[in-house]
């Protein structure tokens, strides 16, 4: 029952990016130039890249194929995410070259930090069983916990604390949720969790009909997985650390926390919930609905009210994790008609990554120029760097849903997917979200060309920030006129989650 060569390669990527993360905290012992590690960082993500297309490439032959004893599934589904994470990991470190300059001689373990990180956010998105789902996430979070802090100043370290606090505490909640799922079906398996659900109301009968305690400890334990989830989700009510967080924390960890951090949480919640609870359906779908509607909702109404930027691209990715909700909610009633919730999920994330990525490159460039996050700040950016408010424009109109972008593409299929699932009043509380949206996203686009500047100095980024902005930019735009490409792979991924 030992370790196969087999494991190995189904783990290829996640391998790949603990021995390149290794591997640069050696090189800095021994290598004067410090910015060197950053290069090799970059280039080395290759290899985990190329593992996770060659992995896509044997499913699509030969189906998924499970490792570790059944602890980690290799499905397109996971790949999916695996390659979703080492593109937001590329395009990140390319546009942080000059704002991790601010960390040396530290660089090297900034950089290791967020691949360990992002490790255990891949094998989060693949894992199979209760046990592994957990000791996944906990690989995720530790790392975070440091790079939240990594900047030293008292209201990073403050960020850093609660974080961890807050951290420890949903673990504890969404473990204590994972223990109610085990004694009620005796299983730590996804896939078994699921077809010991029917057998569940037989247990141990009350009295008078009452609510059987086998099928309470189930609601139980989806609550509690719920609330443990969604702190990782930005989800309300459990939204509190993401403004400050967001703000205290150097700008490259919160793009992090916003685009790969919340893309490994959904992959795992869909993955639990209609892979393993599908059974349990009736219990969740309506919480869900709730959830998002009022998740997108605090989201939007308090970000109108913020100053600092960072604090309103946290408020933004609260609402929109709701949006997203939309599309978890929308799996439970489609009755057999398919996956198109799923489908709609993992469109709206790979969009989400790309105008999430242009806004806070953005942000990074300005602020590592300016060193002040305040929005009035940004008054005659239109100015001062014409191309910089160009792709942050984009990118906030984008985020509200304004055709031709992707984000207009994404949110066309969340509220669909909502339409088909007999839950139009959850699209009509989207659309209405979106027009709230534009007011504080619009407000940014109006202080930028509108207002004057603070001071006439002109702000330029390095080239690789410029590659990264391109990159991401073009994804915006290209995903909003063709999505039809992404689209399809989603499909391909939400397939293999089909019982």
């Amino acid at each position: 029952m030992g370790l196969s060569a087999r494991d190995l390669l189904l783990v290829s990527p996640e391998l790949a990016l603990v021995v390149l993360a290794v591997a640069i905290v050696l090189l800095d012992l021994v290598l004067d130039r410090k910015g060197f590690v950053l290069a090799v960082g970059i280039a080395g993500l290759a290899v985990p890249l190329a593992a996770a297309l060659g992995l896509w490439a044997i499913v699509a032959d030969g189906g998924p194929e499970m490792a570790f004893h059944g602890a980690l599934v290799v499905d397109a589904f996971a790949i999916f995410f695996k390659l979703l994470i080492v593109g937001i990991l590329g395009l990140l470190l390319l546009s942080s070259a000059e704002y991790i300059e601010r960390f040396s001689p530290h660089q090297a373990e900034f950089v290791a930090l967020v691949l360990l990180s992002a490790a255990g956010l891949m094998l989060l998105a693949a894992a199979a069983d209760l046990i592994a789902v957990f000791v996944s996430l906990e690989l995720a979070s530790l790392p975070v916990v440091a790079l939240v802090a990594f900047s030293k100043s008292g209201r990073s370290i403050e960020a850093g604390i609660k974080y961890l606090l807050l951290s420890g505490l949903s673990s504890a909640v969404l473990l204590y949720g994972f223990a109610f799922l085990y004694g009620a079906t005796g299983t730590v398996r996804l896939v078994a969790l699921d077809p010991a659900l029917p057998t569940i109301a037989t247990m141990l009968p009350a009295a008078g009909g009452a609510l059987p305690f086998g099928s309470f400890a189930v609601l139980l334990g989806v609550v509690l997985a719920t609330a443990g989830f969604g702190f990782k989700l930005s989800m309300v009510p459990f939204q509190m650390w993401t403004p400050d967080v967001y703000e205290g924390a150097p700008t490259p960890v919160a793009a992090f926390l916003a685009t790969a951090s919340k893309a490994a949480a959904f992959a795992i919640v869909l993955r639990l919930f209609y892979t393993a609870l599908g059974g349990a359906s009736a219990d969740w779908s309506v919480m869900f609905a709730v959830l998002a509607a009022v998740t997108m909702t605090v989201g939007n109404v308090v970000a109108i009210a913020q100053s600092n930027v960072k604090r309103l691209l946290g408020y933004s990715a609260i609402a929109q994790a709701g949006y997203m909700l939309i599309g978890v909610a929308a799996i439970a009633s489609e009755g057999g008609s398919g996956p198109l919730g799923i489908e709609s999920v993992l469109f709206y994330l790979g969009g989400y990554a790309a105008m999430n990525l242009a806004a806070f490159f953005a942000v990074i460039a300005i602020t590592n120029t300016t060193g002040d996050d305040r929005i009035e700040a940004l008054a005659g950016m239109g100015r001062r760097s014409p191309l910089l408010a160009l792709v942050l424009a984009f990118a906030l109109i984008s985020l509200t849903g304004i055709p031709p972008t992707v984000g207009f593409m994404g949110k066309l299929f969340l509220f669909n997917a909502a339409v088909s699932a007999d839950l139009a009043w959850l699209a009509v509380v989207g659309v209405l979200n979106s027009v709230v949206s534009a007011y504080y996203y619009m407000g940014i686009v109006r202080t930028m060309y509108l207002g004057e500047p603070t001071e006439p100095r002109r702000i330029g980024a390095p080239v690789t920030a410029w590659v990264a902005m391109g990159v991401a930019t073009a994804g915006v735009a290209v995903l909003g006129v063709w999505p039809a490409w992404l689209l399809d792979i989603a499909r391909t991924a939400a397939g293999s989650l089909v019982p």
